[in-house]
């Protein structure tokens, strides 16, 4: 394919997409509006999904020097401390799905997607630069930045995440949902978490109106601890009141964060005072896509959290990006001359009503996750019978679904 595609956006899913895209022999501009390459934020979790998509875009060797693969899935009272659930992962998930689960810092899976970005001569990245505005014509798309330059390309892939201005101008604009959760996240090194923490495993303990989840990272070396409230910004929790809920870099205090968890167990109260410093992010969303006109729409789609924004209460964030983008790849891959609007209508129709699902499914288990009352019994009891059978996801560890059959 002798074509030109524009990626807006430089995080995980515009990486994601531009390699997609390279590998099926589209040439791409990358815009990204940071003055270097970069991620913020902590760890993620990869399902065997994501880790599939890796593996097939011959990453598997990068991902296993900086990820960690953690053994199971425990589920513990954030209050009383006992074992509710666990899923086994390591073997297990290797042997159910073909590929393991893995967790790892945010900047480790942006570093190596941009290291295999940067391999391929077909890609343009392009800093200081971000999307001002775009026009679609018969022949393609021109996209105009703020600096005033005018980018042609065949099609526009809108990878700029929760506040994108693709997303804006291909649906209107629309205010994200606050989701009333803010979440304290925060790193640790190994050696300083509590030896009875160390097992290579993610622990997630719930409790009324919280949760918090911690695993491995950075090959082991470090742990990963997200802690999630019930809260808003500069009330107790952060910064002033009014402070950018677009920042992802709010200071936080611990004893806030103490005050919010209250009566936690001896365990998840070490494991907190192991961290040393704690950041703040207030958590948004939107509303679960309702059909393939809002993924895209023309020669111009959307991908990730521009598309599909998800609470993190599934673990799919990256994954649901990834496997957008290695749908975009194999669609095009399989196309001589591609006719991008139908390129895109494949893709929307292949993609949104399974990131539906993922939304619906992340809003629902934090509902779960932050049980009281009967609820919360019915949770714990469910688990308790139904083993790991209530908390594996078979329908989304085996994807992504193939587009072309």
């Amino acid at each position: 394919m002798n074509e030109h595609v524009v990626v807006a956006g430089g995080g995980i899913g515009g990486l994601a997409c531009a390699l997609a895209l390279a590998r099926a022999g589209v040439s791409v501009d990358v815009l990204e509006q940071a003055s270097a390459f970069g991620e913020v934020g902590a760890g993620l979790q990869l399902g065997p999904n994501a880790v599939r998509v890796l593996h097939a875009w011959g990453l598997t060797g990068a991902l296993q020097a900086c990820a960690a693969f953690p053994e199971a899935l425990w589920v513990r009272d954030a209050h009383g401390g006992n074992r509710l659930g666990q899923l086994r992962l390591g073997a297990r998930a290797q042997a159910r799905y073909g590929q393991p689960y893995a967790t790892l810092h945010r900047a480790d899976l942006h570093s190596l997607l941009l290291h295999a970005v940067q391999q391929e001569p077909s890609v343009s990245l392009k800093l200081n630069t971000r999307l001002a505005a775009y026009e679609q014509t018969p022949e393609g798309v021109r996209v105009t930045t703020e600096d005033g330059a005018v980018l042609p390309g065949q099609a526009l892939i809108g990878c700029d995440g929760l506040w994108s201005r693709v997303r804006a101008q291909m649906l209107g604009a629309q205010p994200v949902r606050a989701s009333g959760h803010l979440a304290y996240r925060g790193m640790v090194r190994r050696d300083d978490v509590p030896a009875a923490q160390r097992d290579s495993v993610v622990t997630a303990w719930l409790g009324p109106r919280l949760h918090v989840v911690h695993y491995p990272v950075r090959a082991g070396e470090w742990f990963n601890v997200v802690a999630v409230v019930h809260g808003v910004l500069g009330q107790g929790h952060g910064g002033p009141v009014g402070s950018d809920p677009q920042s992802w870099s709010h200071e936080a205090q611990a004893a806030d964060l103490k005050t919010a968890l209250g009566p936690a167990c001896p365990d998840l109260m070490a494991m907190i005072n192991a961290v040393t410093g704690w950041k703040l992010w207030a958590l948004n969303d939107r509303a679960p896509m309702t059909g393939p006109h809002e993924h895209a729409q023309g020669r111009v789609a959307l991908l990730g959290d521009a598309a599909h924004p998800l609470r993190p209460y599934l673990a799919q964030g990256a994954a649901m990006a990834i496997e957008d983008a290695w749908t975009l790849g194999r669609l095009s891959d399989a196309a001589p001359v591609a006719d991008w609007p139908a390129l895109l209508a494949t893709y929307a129709q292949t993609r949104w009503a399974r990131n539906a699902r993922v939304q619906s499914r992340s809003q629902r288990n934090g509902t779960i996750f932050h049980a009281s009352g009967p609820l919360r019994w019915g949770r714990n009891t469910a688990m308790a019978v139904l083993g790991e059978s209530l908390m594996d996801n078979p329908w989304l560890y085996a994807g992504p679904p193939d587009p072309l059959g």
